[in-house]
């Protein structure tokens, strides 16, 4: 079914520009989709595009910062005017964080839940409509397995991670009978710059690759899972190993272990 579930279909990412998301518009390039591809760095999105060999037919570059989310609301009509429509949001786009809570500014969990909590959302009441009005359509948000459960250096980025599980399955139950799906991502430790860039307490970025990532999942690896997920309509889908895996078992079924080897475990 995936094989084919992309061809022609409309698909917006986020983060388009590294990482997960790039890989995303990699292999959806690949599944026959046309993309519409989003983040700040034009250049960035203009290279990805370039490599996956896209062209004005069947992909839009569409510059956008998720932080500046009060701006969103009349974005999607760039990619209606070119396509027609939209068949699947991927809210790719984020940041993270590596922070004890004791030494992070209020300004910095604000930017945490502005990128990853209101950006990611903003944008998919923006497209909600369309896909009301199209009875069809699919809202991807990629959460984190933070956001399952707290994650020490990570409170912020974890706070806004679990939040979007919160919404996305209100919105999916009441749009049921609109055609609209939505599937919710947790990915673990996959090999990116996430840690590179994460916050530190005082805002700026941290500026190294955490031992724990770099030992991660490939990203194209995670981005084809993810994309599988979408075309199999499935509600969640974790992406992670076995630690990850585990904790996530101990935390829904064992509490009390959990909570004393979350503060023992190596999580950089």
């Amino acid at each position: 079914m995936s094989a084919t579930f992309y061809k022609d279909k409309v698909v917006w990412i986020t983060g388009a520009s590294s990482g997960i998301g790039e890989e995303l518009v990699k292999e959806a390039a690949k599944r026959g989709a046309t993309i519409v591809l989003s983040a700040r760095r034009i250049k960035e999105l203009e290279r990805v595009k370039k490599e996956c060999g896209l062209s004005k037919t069947n992909s839009l570059i569409l510059p956008l910062d998720l932080e500046d989310y009060k701006k969103l609301k009349n974005v999607p009509k760039k990619v209606i005017d070119q396509f027609g429509r939209i068949d699947i949001l991927i809210n790719n786009g984020g940041i993270s964080q590596r922070s004890y809570t004791y030494e992070t500014s209020i300004d910095t969990y604000e930017k945490l839940m502005d990128v990853n909590y209101f950006g990611n959302i903003a944008l998919s009441l923006a497209v909600l409509p369309i896909m009301r009005k199209q009875k069809s359509g699919v809202l991807s948000s990629i959460s984190s397995v933070a956001g399952l459960f707290g994650v020490p250096l990570r409170s912020g980025y974890s706070a806004s991670k679990a939040a979007l599980t919160g919404f996305y399955e209100a919105l999916r139950a009441e749009n049921v009978k609109e055609g609209v799906k939505v599937t919710l991502v947790y990915p673990g430790f996959i090999k990116t710059q996430i840690s590179n860039n994460a916050l530190k307490g005082d805002g700026t970025k941290q500026g190294k690759m955490d031992s724990i990532i770099e030992q991660g999942i490939a990203a194209d690896e995670c981005a084809k899972k993810i994309l599988d997920a979408i075309a199999e309509g499935k509600n969640e889908i974790i992406i992670a190993g076995f630690r990850e895996n585990f904790a996530a078992f101990l935390h829904k079924f064992l509490p009390g272990i959990f909570a004393k080897s979350i503060a023992k475990a190596k999580v950089t």
